[in-house]
């Protein structure tokens, strides 16, 4: 097998500001896997907050493909799924080439080859940042006309009031939406017990990571007094993260470029089903084909949070919709996406 590195910048339609700092645009890097004449894509984005940056990940996706090359076919490597020390986005990227390359090889889509029947589909959220709640008002009731049912809203701004004003203002502006809000870990416990009432007589449905990241027993004992169902995410990274807070938490947000993979993301469903803990599919701001395998896995979910492709300027990849709220998985073989034409100047 042949491994080759393409980076790409993808520049966001508008800054999205979340409670620890405000993003524009950010890098990805997609692996391709050659084998037979067919190929096999997967995608890998830059994160500031997991210690990835551009170079640190074309170094491990070299590292990774040099790596591949010494398996037969992509069967053999997917089976064996050698993950070393690398970074979970990087053993992401590299597990989501390898399905998209066996699927090819054996006609069948990516879904099927992760124990599905049929194709799945699901309701997205769609994300609104910290904005004004005048702005706020306007993207929601954008976003309902255009199909979605479940919004998204960030929270953490440094007056808590202003974050209840954007909540009442979309509320208003799309009242028969489903709201879910992510503070990024900016309230005290005090001020969670505070907040969480009030953001459930506005009928928000759920609050995902409240408290900072690294006290998970607090965020436990937070979920006995909330009134509201509270997800993990920040304190929900590895397999390991999430069965500390099996039970304990109401639902945990499953993102492969932190898990480390659609496998990884399987055991973890397979963990909390039954427990009383839901899950919540999430992702990075990525193109389409970083999205893509989550959304082969999106039967699994409670919570589809599979927009990082809908905040895009110019998504260069196509194949899982969204645009009108749902995303869906195709029956093509593999990831059953495409790359549109991107421009010499776009690539690295």
């Amino acid at each position: 097998m042949k491994a080759t590195l393409r980076t790409v910048r993808l520049a966001l339609a508008e800054p999205l500001r979340i409670s620890r700092s405000t993003m524009a645009a950010r890098d990805a890097v997609w692996l391709t896997v050659e084998h037979e004449g067919l190929t096999g894509h997967g995608e890998a984005v830059t994160s500031v907050y997991y210690g990835l940056d551009t170079a640190e990940l074309e170094r491990q996706l070299y590292e990774a493909g040099l790596d591949l090359g010494r398996f037969g076919d992509p069967e053999n490597a997917l089976r064996e799924r050698p993950a070393g020390d690398r970074p979970p986005a990087v053993t992401a990227a590299v597990e989501a080439a390898l399905l998209d390359l066996c699927g090819k090889r054996s006609g069948v889509p990516v879904h099927r080859l992760l124990g599905a029947r049929s194709a799945p589909s699901a309701r997205t959220a769609r994300t609104i940042g910290i904005v004004p709640a005048e702005r706020a008002a306007a993207q929601a009731r954008s976003l309902a006309e255009s199909g979605f049912t479940v919004i998204k809203v960030k929270a953490g701004a440094p007056d808590p009031e202003d974050d209840l004003d954007r909540i009442r203002a979309i509320a208003s502006a799309a009242p028969r939406a489903r709201l879910l809000l992510d503070p990024n870990g900016a309230w005290t416990s005090a001020q969670a017990l505070q907040l969480l009432p009030r953001y459930a007589e506005l009928g928000v449905e759920a609050v995902e990571q409240p408290l900072a990241p690294g006290d998970p027993e607090a965020l436990a004992r937070l979920a006995e007094r909330s009134p509201l169902p509270l997800i993990a995410d920040e304190d929900a990274v590895t397999y390991e993260d999430v069965r500390r807070l099996v039970g304990r938490v109401h639902g945990v947000n499953v993102k492969l470029a932190k898990c480390g993979g659609p496998y990884t993301a399987l055991r973890i469903a397979e963990l909390v089903e039954g427990s009383g803990t839901d899950l919540m599919l999430g992702c990075l701001t990525a193109s389409t084909l970083g999205l893509a395998p989550s959304v082969h896995l999106a039967d699994r979910a409670r919570w589809a949070d599979l927009d990082g492709h809908l905040l895009l300027a110019d998504d260069p990849w196509t194949g899982i919709g969204g645009t009108d709220g749902v995303v869906r998985a195709s029956d093509l073989p593999g990831l059953g996406v495409r790359e549109r034409q991107v421009s010499r100047e776009d690539a690295a």
